[in-house]
C-alpha cells in the first residue's frame, strides 16, 4: 500500500527535525566540552598582589602609629583644669591618623587593582 504525498512529506519534514534537533545537541556538548577544558586550564591567582600588600602594611603602620600616639596621651594629669589637654597628638593627630588609616588607605589597598605589566588579560575589561 502506497502512502500518500503528505504523509511523506511529514514522514521527511520530522525526521529533518529529528536531525535539526541532533545536531543542536552535539553543537552545545562541544561548546559545553571546550568550556569544560577552559575552565580546567585556568588557575586561580590570590586577589591581592604584591603592591596590594604593601598598601595593607602601609594603612596598618599608620593605624599602629595612631594607637600608640592614643596611648601617649594616657598620663597622670592627661588635662589641665582649665579643659586645655595636655597631649596635642593624642587628641588632634592619632584621631586622624585612625580615620585616614581605616577610611582610606586599608579599603585603597584592598580594591585597587594593579595590573601586571608581564601579562595583560582582555577577559576582565570585557
Amino acid at each position: 500500500m502506497a502512502q500518500p504525498k503528505k504523509a511523506v512529506q511529514r514522514q521527511r519534514s520530522r525526521e529533518k527535525e529529528v536531525v535539526d534537533f541532533a545536531s543542536k545537541l552535539n553543537i552545545r556538548s562541544q561548546k559545553q566540552v571546550k568550556l569544560r577544558e577552559k575552565e580546567k586550564s585556568m588557575k586561580w591567582e590570590f586577589p591581592l598582589k604584591k603592591n596590594n600588600m604593601y598598601v595593607l602594611a602601609i594603612g596598618l603602620g599608620i593605624i599602629i602609629l595612631g594607637y600608640l600616639l592614643m596611648a601617649s596621651g594616657i598620663t597622670e594629669e592627661p588635662a589641665v583644669p582649665d579643659g586645655k589637654w595636655n597631649n596635642f597628638f593624642a587628641v588632634v593627630v592619632a584621631p586622624i591618623l585612625l580615620v585616614f588609616g581605616y577610611l582610606v588607605v586599608i579599603p585603597y589597598g584592598l580594591l585597587k587593582i594593579f595590573s601586571s605589566k608581564k601579562t595583560e588579560n582582555p577577559s576582565i575589561n570585557e
